[in-house]
């Protein structure tokens, strides 16, 4: 499965009020493993930005003013997040500012080129009711080291959200593998092969406390629907 974590940074809150998209940053996600693939531009907004928004994100206009505008990247962004299913953290507001960008210079919505979309701040609100689920708060929860993040920064922050919903989905990995894939991966044995007798190397303690915090990690993300678990305590 491709997918792209996605951020925006723009000149204030709402795109209804004619703010501006500043900086976009896409990084693929091929099978739950980065490809090290990734789109990043900053953009000429043709406009002001709000001091609250720069206190959020630090860049100014002045850094932009030698930027392209989005309409001279909007090309080869859609070539990138095509086809790919989207995650972004309060997926709303970056897909609104994204379609006003896109309808500006007459292209189609984002639904038109990637229709499938997860807002992991809503996946997060869903497992970690009553509690703060913006993306520091979410490192921190999943020991995810945010320290690079002094400012909000859109190609940071989508490489932290990669691994916040990694951490957040990791009970969630398929079990089945598809017949071709299995063909591909497994070497043939021939017909002579014999099996010999194995060592078996029992787990040291440390080894069997870090497996039982694994699994609890496990076991929180699936809410309880962890396999293991239930096998250890023979439910």
């Amino acid at each position: 499965m491709r997918q792209i974590i996605l951020d925006t940074e723009t000149t204030g809150l709402d795109a209804n009020l004619g703010h501006r998209i500043i900086e976009v940053a896409a990084v693929e996600m091929i099978n739950r493993r980065l490809t090290g693939n990734h789109f990043h531009q900053y953009l000429n907004p043709e406009r002001e930005i709000d001091p609250g928004a720069q206190q959020v994100h630090g860049i100014s206009l002045d850094f932009l003013q030698d930027k392209p505008f989005f309409r001279d990247v909007a090309q080869d962004f859609i070539e990138f997040i095509s086809g790919a299913e989207l995650v972004i953290h309060n997926a709303p507001f970056d897909i609104g500012f994204l379609n006003t960008e896109l309808k500006l210079i007459g292209m189609e919505p984002v639904g038109k080129y990637s229709p499938n979309v997860i807002d992991t701040l809503k996946m997060a609100k869903e497992l970690h009711p009553g509690q703060k689920n913006n993306l520091d708060a979410l490192c921190r929860r999943y020991q995810v080291d945010s320290t690079s993040r002094a400012l909000h920064g859109a190609l940071v922050d989508t490489e932290l959200l990669a691994e916040v919903y990694l951490a957040m989905t990791r009970g969630q990995n398929s079990l089945m593998i598809e017949s071709a894939d299995a063909e591909d991966n497994h070497a043939d044995l021939g017909g002579d092969f014999v099996p010999h007798d194995l060592m078996v190397l029992a787990a040291t303690p440390d080894e069997m406390e870090a497996h039982r915090a694994y699994l609890g990690e496990i076991d929180k993300a699936s809410k309880g629907a962890c396999l293991w678990r239930a096998l250890e305590s023979g439910a």
